[in-house]
């Protein structure tokens, strides 16, 4: 698994992928920008750095992997792996950014905290991570189905990462109800927000525990 870890971060990851993961986090200083919205970024990697496209495609990554004297799960593991790298590294940098963030936006009059803002970030952070372990759900058993479907498969994650956000940052507030779920989240202590973030890193390993079942069954399958 070491080995086949080791290819993923120096082979099929494309070098830009770095690029995306370190820079765009930087976004959270803009003022006045969604939050939630910077996390959409992660999936743009996907399909155009190193889930395919030009080089996985060209270069018969998957075939390749499958190839070698491994599982076939293995090969999934270690992809499911790569992406939750990631995707917590991602928010990791996000997080360091907070406090400069939080500073800029203090000494700007009159921006807006859009969305489920900075006041809430610790619950922003549980809600993207909710948000990739069903983007991920969506991803790979579409992809491994065939070995190759990069675009149905990106298409549909990311129109419905798109959707589970904008149920928690438009939908959620008509709902009779849960019209001040926003102030609850934002405005409540570290302590209630950490537990928002607690139960979404509960989620998101039980998501990807069947997202790594799912899709090595299906990759089973496959007759390359």
């Amino acid at each position: 698994m070491k080995a086949l870890l080791y290819k993923e971060l120096r082979l099929a990851m494309h070098p830009i992928c770095y690029l995306f993961i370190v820079l765009f986090p930087f976004m959270l200083l803009i003022p006045s920008y969604p939050v939630a919205i910077g996390f959409i970024y992660v999936l743009a990697c996907y399909p155009i750095l190193f889930l395919g496209a030009n080089k996985g495609q060209q270069s018969n990554d998957l075939l390749y992997s499958v190839l070698l004297p491994i599982r076939k799960k293995d090969i999934v593991l270690a992809r499911i792996f790569t992406v939750s790298l990631m995707q917590l590294v991602f928010i990791l940098i996000m997080s360091a950014l907070y406090p400069l963030a939080l500073m800029i936006r203090k000494n700007i009059p009159n921006t807006a905290d859009v969305g489920i803002g900075l006041s809430g970030f610790v619950s922003v952070l549980g809600v993207a991570l909710v948000g990739f372990a069903i983007a991920d759900l969506i991803f790979f058993p579409i992809y491994y189905k065939h070995g190759k479907s990069i675009v149905m498969s990106t298409l549909l994650t990311i129109l419905g990462f798109i959707f589970y956000l904008s149920i928690f940052t438009i939908g959620l507030p008509y709902v009779p109800g849960l019209e001040g779920y926003k102030t609850a989240l934002c405005d409540s202590g570290l302590g209630v927000q950490f537990g928002v973030l607690g139960g979404a890193l509960v989620i998101y390993v039980l998501l990807h525990i069947v997202v790594y079942r799912v899709s090595s069954k299906l990759l089973e399958k496959v007759d390359f």
